[in-house]
């Protein structure tokens, strides 16, 4: 194999890896922002879907040198919102 195609490989594959990042990335943002409206509203959340992606969205950032996400704790949350 030509390095100009190993290269080229590589380039998609991370490009691959860099869009499915984006799309973890909001759907995390998605859960984030649910978990905190359910805490606002006195209701019981969790953060296992969170966690879930941010699992995998880490899995990418080990494979591609993306940055990695923090998992987050339902303490977490509150602290978000009894601070805003």
């Amino acid at each position: 194999m030509s390095v100009h195609r190993f290269i080229s490989q590589h380039l998609e594959k991370k490009q691959k890896a860099i869009q499915q990042f984006t799309e973890l990335d909001q759907q995390r943002e998605q859960y984030i922002e649910e978990a905190i409206e359910r805490c606002k509203q006195g209701l019981s959340f969790s953060t296992e879907k969170i966690n879930e992606v941010t699992g995998k969205m880490n899995e990418l950032a080990a494979n591609y040198q993306l940055p990695r996400r923090k998992y987050v704790t339902e303490d977490m949350v509150k602290e978000f919102v009894s601070k805003h």
